[in-house]
C-alpha cells in the first residue's frame, strides 16, 4: 500500500478550501483518508497554510509521498529541509545540534520574508486607497466648479465671449464666398 500526502477539496463553488491529508493512493480524492494533518486556503494573500509539521515530518520519514502541490507547501514550511537535515544526522554527516541550528536559522529568515511580504501588500493596499481618495477628491472639485459656473449669471460671461466676435470682419468673408 503506497501512502500519499495530498489535498482534499472542500468549501463552496469558486471558493475552495483544502485539507492536507495522508491517504492511500488508491482512495478517491475526497474519499477515505488515514489522517488529516492540516488545511490550505489559496484564497488569501499570501495563501494560508496551517500544518501539523511534526505529523507531516513523521509521515515523510515513514515513506509517504507528497503530491506536487503538497511538496511545495512542505518546502515552504520547511518540513522537507528538516527531513533532509535529519537524514544527514542519521547518516552521520552532521550532528543533531548542527541540524537544529541550521533549521532554526532558515525558519527565522523565512518568517522575516513572509512578514515582509505581508507588510508590502498592506502598504500597497493603503497606497491604492490614498490614490483612490485623491482621484475622488479631484472629481468632486471638478463637479463643484462646474456647478458654480452653472449658477453664475450669464451676463458676466457673455460680454467676454462677444468681444472677439465684434472685431472680426463679417463683410469680407461673405464677399469672398459669393
Amino acid at each position: 500500500m503506497s501512502v500519499k500526502i495530498r489535498l482534499t477539496r472542500r468549501g463552496r463553488k469558486k471558493l475552495a478550501l483544502y485539507d492536507v491529508v495522508v491517504a492511500d493512493a488508491r482512495a478517491p480524492r475526497d474519499g477515505r483518508f488515514i489522517e488529516k494533518i492540516g488545511t490550505y486556503n489559496p484564497n488569501s494573500n499570501p495563501a494560508t497554510i496551517i500544518l501539523n509539521e511534526e505529523k507531516a515530518f513523521q509521515w515523510l520519514l515513514n515513506g509517504a509521498q507528497p503530491t506536487d502541490t503538497v511538496k511545495a507547501m512542505l518546502s515552504y514550511r520547511g518540513v522537507l529541509l528538516r527531513k533532509h537535515l535529519q537524514i544527514g544526522v542519521i547518516k552521520g554527516a552532521i550532528t543533531q545540534e548542527q541540524a537544529d541550528t541550521k533549521f532554526a536559522e532558515w525558519k527565522q529568515s523565512k518568517e522575516s520574508k513572509v512578514s515582509g511580504k505581508v507588510d508590502t501588500l498592506a502598504q500597497k493596499k493603503a497606497d491604492a486607497a490614498k490614490a483612490r481618495l485623491a482621484a475622488e477628491a479631484k472629481v468632486k472639485e471638478a463637479r463643484a466648479e462646474a456647478i458654480t459656473r452653472k449658477k453664475t449669471p450669464p451676463a458676466e460671461v457673455a460680454p467676454a465671449a462677444e468681444a472677439p466676435v465684434e472685431n472680426a470682419p463679417d463683410t469680407d468673408t461673405t464677399a469672398a464666398t459669393e
